[in-house]
């Protein structure tokens, strides 16, 4: 690892550490991919970091860091909605273009909203606002 992404990876997990809550907007994960959660009506927008510390061998965003991202998008959105979490219960993506470089912007919102069940979509755009991947899901509520 050359010095650089030694650095990167050092201040993210110290960005990760810097502080001991996990909930909703802050939690480990979230402050350590350099991830910042906003609401507009009805959507959940995320935007995330992509930094070469992340990258898969082929030098561009890995694949789980989207969908960690889009996964998030959803549930944020869920929490704010109800006021209480939900669980993923089933997960679709696809993958349209490489994140290489820059930040990425994910959206999340509701299909159909249920009362225990929903169905969820989330999209990510890269930083000319291509689209990156697009996921579906289906959640239980009110956990």
């Amino acid at each position: 690892m050359n010095n650089e992404i030694r650095s990167i990876s050092n201040k993210m997990h110290e960005r990760g550490l810097s502080s001991d809550k996990q909930e909703f907007g802050s939690f480990y994960l979230l402050r350590f991919l350099g991830a910042e959660i906003n609401f507009e009506p009805n959507k959940c927008m995320v935007s995330l970091e992509s930094v070469p510390p992340m990258f898969n061998p082929q030098g561009t965003l890995h694949g789980g860091i989207i969908t960690t991202i889009m996964d998030i998008s959803m549930g944020h959105l869920i929490k704010k909605v109800t006021g209480k979490a939900g669980i993923t219960l089933e997960m679709k993506n696809q993958f349209l273009r490489p994140l290489i470089e820059g930040p990425g912007f994910c959206e999340g919102k509701f299909i159909r909203q249920g009362r225990s069940v929903s169905f969820l979509e989330s999209r990510v755009w890269d930083v000319n606002e291509k689209l990156v991947a697009h996921g579906t899901s289906t959640w239980k509520m009110g956990i």
